[in-house]
């Protein structure tokens, strides 16, 4: 089936996400949409898929015009769609959550589970997928429940396959997985649209690339070009991939977290028995799929955290007890994952949000005072030093783009000496420029002699950055390597695997085709 988007626009008021996008896909073919995150990449396959409708252009289909009024029409067409995020219901079957809204039946009145048990089966076969029809969602690892989704929608006879993001909640294996599952859906005849923004995974399966940048189609290449020069087609600029990081020089323990637990709303354990050090002048990375127990350790670490047991010392001093803002003041800076929600303060100015932490201080504030030239004298050196790209320092938070706001909250962390700087995700939802930016600061950071405690989904972040790597997995720290651990091995680590037993297994199986990337690109 030939797929052709023809000057396909979308406008939300005032605010155009998509530009007259063009875009084929022909019969058999990997097609990769390449571009940063806000780009459009996904608005344009939500109205492919029908879950948004265009306020220009045309979608065809072998030659002729078609319109989707809902999903059910781009499915019944032969579209189908694997979202960034999962739509499956946990507590049902494989079988169950594969012909849910498209149920097998008997008779007409009755559901037909063996006959759904049988088309899991044969799809699963035919593909290598490894999947059981008979067991529960909530059992079984994310990677597979990703093939599920595949599963659900090649059960309805999909020939144009739509991939969201796929690889991020995937770790080097299951990416693995994934490739050599695109390729043999590739040689079955369907064709794939793959969504992403990470560079060497486009590289390894795409046949075609397009790139896309605030809205607009600025670009095709092979997956030849380089890693460098598609960069360049997002950001329209030329990046430095790659962190100019000398070794590093570490100094006393700053950070030292013994057997800590943490425990959720539910009771649950999502922080199990942890214990890990951060020494000056080094960065400790946490490396793992998102969701297990990153996010808590973090939070507890930076007294936000509730139900908590164990140790945790800053430089010797007991800090498990205080609360967010007596910890900050001995010293910690802290970048949060969601920074709209848990860094900033949207409504108000960024020459406000520059000095959360420190407005009640001279010379920004003291008692009942507020010193507003002071705060916009710092927030005018702030925004020039981070390079914060900004209609002026009385704009609001909330009117700067994604990676303006990232560098808001960094120079606010950073504007003040520091024993430790935890950051978590810091580049998450970041323009490549951005990122380039941020991860610079971050190395300065470390090699101003502060602790820097790292969490990451971003294993190439991670590989990056990282002086020492501790592995997550479960709630609980797999092991802790250097940070030239090969992906492979940390790979396995993030399944769950103990270091040596992930090091023999990762000889064993060979490189997988991210880690052979990077040793071509070493050479």
């Amino acid at each position: 089936m030939k797929l052709e988007l023809r000057g396909i626009t979308k406008r939300f008021g005032s605010f155009t996400a998509n530009d007259s996008i063009d875009l084929v896909v022909e019969p058999g073919e990997i097609h990769s949409l390449l571009g940063e995150n806000g780009a459009g990449k996904s608005t344009l396959m939500n109205v492919l898929y029908g879950l948004l409708q265009p306020d220009e252009g045309q979608v065809v289909i072998d030659g002729e015009r078609v319109h989707f009024d809902g999903p059910g029409d781009a499915v019944a067409a032969g579209i189908g769609m694997v979202h960034q995020h999962f739509m499956l219901v946990p507590v049902f079957t494989v079988a169950e959550n594969v012909m849910l809204g498209y149920e097998y039946t008997k008779g007409g009145q009755f559901l037909d589970h063996a006959a759904a048990r049988q088309q899991v089966r044969r799809l699963s076969e035919r593909f290598g997928f490894d999947v059981d029809p008979d067991a529960l969602v909530e059992d079984i690892p994310v990677g597979v429940q990703q093939r599920v989704e595949i599963i659900k929608a090649l059960a309805r006879d999909a020939k144009v396959l739509i991939l969201d993001e796929p690889t991020a909640v995937l770790t080097p294996q299951e990416t693995d997985e994934l490739i050599a599952i695109m390729r043999e859906l590739k040689q079955s005849g369907t064709s794939i649209v793959f969504i992403t923004h990470k560079l060497r995974e486009v590289r390894a399966v795409a046949d075609r690339i397009t790139v896309i940048r605030r809205g607009k189609v600025v670009g095709t290449a092979d997956p030849g070009t380089s890693e460098a020069e598609l960069a360049s087609m997002m950001v329209g600029r030329t990046v430095q991939l790659t962190v100019d990081k000398q070794p590093f020089a570490p100094k006393g323990e700053v950070l030292q977290v013994e057997d800590l637990s943490v425990r959720d709303d539910l009771g649950r354990t999502v922080v199990d028995g942890v214990s890990l050090d951060v020494r000056g002048g080094e960065i400790v990375a946490i490396a793992g799929v998102q969701g297990n127990g990153q996010t808590e350790l973090v939070e507890a670490i930076v007294g936000l955290g509730e139900d908590i047991s164990g140790s945790i010392r800053l430089q010797g001093k007991q800090i498990l007890g205080l609360n967010a803002k007596e910890i900050i003041d001995l010293g910690v800076g802290y970048v949060p994952e969601d920074r709209s929600h848990d860094g900033l303060i949207e409504s108000f100015t960024v020459a406000e949000n520059l000095v959360l932490s420190q407005h009640d201080r001279a010379p920004f504030g003291s008692g009942l005072l507020y010193h507003p030239a002071k705060v916009k004298a710092r927030a005018n050196e702030l925004v020039g030093e981070f390079d914060v790209r900004t209609q002026g320092v009385e704009a609001t938070a909330g009117s700067l783009s994604g990676g303006n706001q990232q560098k808001v909250v960094v120079a606010r962390e950073m504007s003040r000496p520091l024993k430790l700087f935890v950051a978590s995700q810091p580049t998450r939802g970041v323009d490549v420029g951005s990122i380039e930016f941020l991860h610079n600061r971050i190395v300065a950071e470390r090699d101003h002699g502060s602790a820097v405690l790292l969490v990451s989904t971003e294993l190439d972040e991670v590989l990056a950055l990282a002086d020492r790597i501790a592995v997550m997995y479960r709630g609980r720290v797999v092991g802790v390597v250097d940070g030239d651990t090969p992906r492979d091995v940390l790979g396995l680590m993030m399944a769950g695997v103990p270091e040596q037993d992930a090091r023999r297994q990762a000889a064993e199986q060979g490189p997988t085709a991210l880690t052979v990337q990077d040793e071509e690109a070493r050479q």
